[in-house]
C-alpha cells in the first residue's frame, strides 16, 4: 500500500474509533449542546401515536425572509397560512451556511465537522465513507417499514407535458461517499399507494441560477426594489436594491411551489395524515450570508404542520410561534421521533418534539474550504448573543472564490466601490484586509451583527462564557477541522471553477471591468 492509501486507512481507522467513542459515551454525553435541559413528562407524553407520513419541503439558500416573519416586500400567503395553522420557529439554524455541509448534517442528524464532511464540494476521489454507526436519516425511515421518495416529479400522471409543469430538485450534495440506494421513489405519485411514507421536496429558486434569474416571471407581484429595506452592510446602490428584491422574489416563487405541493397532499387524500416540515438548508445566498456564520447564513425559516386527524406529539402547539433554540440536526431527530423512532444515541441531533424532546442551550456551526476558498470559522449562539471564532485571522473575508465573484454582483460593486473609497464604513467591514480573532455580537441590539462586543469589558463574561462552550463542543465533538486538508484540494479545485469560468469571467471583464485591485482577468 502507498503512502497515501496507507495514511487514507488509517483516517478510516480514526473515524471508526471516534464513532465506537460517542456510541460508548466516552467523549460525553452532551454532544456539545451544553446545558441541555430533558422535558419533564406530560400527560400523553407516553401516548402511542399513529404513525404519521411526513414530508419535508426544502428551500435552497433561504432565510426567514416570508411575509410571515416580518418582510413587507415577500408576498407568502401560502407559507404564511401553513405557520397560522403550525408550529412556526424563530430562532432555527443550520450547523453550516452552505449546502453540501449543511445537508450532510441534517440528512445524517451529525455535525459535518464529526463525520468529515466539513469541506464544501470535497472532490470525488477523496469523499470518505459514513463512520461506522452513521447511517443516512431514510435508512432509518426504511428500517421502520417506512417508503422514502426524493420527490421530482410532482405533476400527476394525466397532466402531459406541460412545460410549466412544477418539478423538484434532484440536489442531494452529500460530503461522503454513499454507495446504497437513498430512496425508493422520485416521484410524488408513489406516494399514495405506499404508506407511511417519508418525502422529501425540495425547491432552488432562491439559489443563483435560471430558477433565481425567472423567479419575477413566476409570480403576480413582484417586489419593488425601491421599497426593500436593506442591511446596513450593503451600500445603498441601485445593483444592491435590484438584487435584493429578486431574492425576494425568489421566495415568493417558493411559496407558489409550496402551494401547489400541498394542493397535491389534498389531491391524492394525503393532508389529513401527512406532517408537512417546512425549512431551508442554510441562509441567503448573498454577500455575508451564504458561507458565513452571521445569522444572516445560518439563520432559516421552520415551520412544522402537523395533520389535524391525527394526535399530536409532546410540545407541539397548533398556532404558536415558539422562541426555542433549534438546528437543523434537532430536525432530524424529530422528524424520526415523529414516527415512533428513536433517534440512535451516536445522534448528535436532539428531539424538540415528542416524551425525549430537549431543551438546547447553544446552537454551534462551523465553516471551513467553500470551493477553493481555505478557512476555517467556528461559532456558537445562544438566544442572544453570537459568538465567532476565526482560525485564520490573518486573511480578508472576501478571500478569492471564483464562484461567488462570478454570481454575487453585489459583491464586485462592492470591491469597486471600496477601491474607489466610496462604499462607507458598515459595508467596508466586509472589505477588511484581516480579521478579529474573536467576534461577539448582541443579535437584541445588533441583528444584523455588524458591532463586534469581543474587546468590550461589559461583555466579558459573556465573551468567557461562550468562548468556553464552543471550545467544550469542538472537544466533544471531535471537531476534525483541526485536521488540515492537503492543500492540492483547493488547487485542484480553482484550477477546475478558473477553467469552467473562464468564458463568463471575460464577458463580466469586458461588461463591468475588473473589481478586484489585483485582478489579472485569468
Amino acid at each position: 500500500m502507498g503512502d497515501e492509501g496507507a495514511a487514507g486507512a488509517q483516517r478510516l481507522k480514526r473515524r471508526k474509533r471516534f464513532a465506537l467513542l460517542l456510541f460508548t459515551g466516552f467523549l460525553g454525553s452532551s454532544f456539545g449542546l451544553g446545558g441541555e435541559r430533558a422535558a419533564a413528562a406530560a400527560p400523553g407524553d407516553t401516548a402511542e401515536l399513529a404513525r404519521p407520513n411526513i414530508l419535508w419541503i426544502v428551500a435552497e439558500d433561504m432565510g426567514p425572509d416570508w411575509g410571515v416573519y416580518g418582510e413587507p416586500e415577500s408576498r407568502t400567503p401560502t407559507l404564511d397560512a401553513l405557520a397560522a395553522n403550525g408550529m412556526r420557529f424563530t430562532h432555527a439554524y443550520t450547523t453550516s451556511p452552505i449546502c453540501s455541509i449543511s445537508r450532510s448534517a441534517f440528512y445524517t442528524g451529525m455535525y459535518s465537522t464529526s463525520i468529515g464532511a466539513h469541506h464544501h464540494r470535497t472532490p470525488a476521489d477523496r469523499k470518505q465513507p459514513l463512520p461506522d454507526g452513521v447511517r443516512l436519516l431514510t435508512d432509518y425511515f426504511r428500517d421502520a417499514g417506512y417508503f422514502t421518495a426524493l420527490a421530482v416529479t410532482l405533476a400527476p400522471p394525466d397532466a402531459g407535458t406541460d412545460g410549466d409543469a412544477i418539478v423538484g430538485s434532484a440536489k442531494r450534495d452529500w460530503n461522503f461517499r454513499y454507495d446504497g440506494r437513498p430512496y425508493d421513489s422520485r416521484d410524488f405519485n408513489d406516494l399514495n399507494d405506499n404508506q407511511p411514507f417519508f418525502a422529501h421536496v425540495q425547491f432552488k429558486e432562491a439559489h443563483r441560477g435560471p430558477a433565481w434569474d425567472t423567479a419575477h416571471e413566476r409570480i403576480d407581484a413582484p417586489a419593488d426594489p425601491g421599497k426593500v429595506d436593506l442591511p446596513s452592510y450593503y451600500p445603498d446602490h441601485p445593483t444592491v436594491r435590484r438584487d435584493w428584491a429578486q431574492y425576494l422574489n425568489a421566495v415568493m416563487a417558493f411559496d407558489v411551489k409550496v402551494g401547489y405541493v400541498l394542493r397535491r397532499l389534498e389531491e391524492q387524500g394525503l393532508a389529513d395524515n401527512t406532517v408537512v416540515v417546512v425549512f431551508a438548508d442554510h441562509g441567503r445566498a448573498m454577500v455575508r450570508g451564504k458561507q458565513w456564520l452571521y445569522d444572516s447564513g445560518l439563520h432559516i425559516p421552520l415551520v412544522v404542520s402537523w395533520p389535524k386527524a391525527l394526535p399530536p406529539p409532546a410540545g407541539y402547539r397548533c398556532g404558536e410561534v415558539s422562541g426555542r433554540l433549534v438546528t437543523a440536526i434537532d430536525l432530524t431527530a424529530t422528524t424520526l421521533s415523529m414516527a415512533g423512532i428513536d433517534p440512535p444515541p451516536l445522534m448528535q441531533g436532539r428531539p424538540f418534539f415528542g416524551k425525549n424532546r430537549v431543551t438546547r442551550r447553544y446552537a454551534f456551526g462551523s465553516r471551513d474550504r467553500a470551493d477553493e476558498t481555505v478557512d476555517r470559522i467556528r461559532t456558537v449562539r445562544d438566544k442572544r448573543f453570537r459568538y465567532i471564532r476565526n482560525y485564520y485571522p490573518d486573511r480578508p473575508y472576501a478571500q478569492q472564490n471564483i464562484y461567488k465573484e462570478t454570481r454575487y454582483p453585489v459583491l464586485r460593486l462592492m470591491f469597486r466601490l471600496h477601491r474607489a473609497g466610496e462604499l462607507g464604513p458598515v459595508p467596508s467591514l466586509f472589505m477588511a484586509p484581516t480579521r478579529p480573532v474573536e467576534e461577539l455580537y448582541d443579535s437584541a441590539a445588533d441583528p444584523q451583527q455588524v458591532h463586534n462586543l469581543a474587546n468590550d469589558p461589559a461583555y466579558r463574561e459573556k465573551l468567557v462564557e461562550l468562548r468556553a462552550a464552543l471550545s467544550a463542543w469542538e472537544v466533544e465533538t471531535n471537531d476534525l477541522g483541526r485536521i488540515f486538508e492537503p492543500p492540492d484540494v483547493a488547487i485542484r479545485i480553482e484550477q477546475r471553477s478558473r477553467e469552467r469560468n473562464r468564458e463568463l469571467i471575460q464577458a463580466i471583464l469586458q461588461r463591468e471591468g475588473p473589481w478586484r485591485v489585483d485582478h489579472s482577468g485569468e
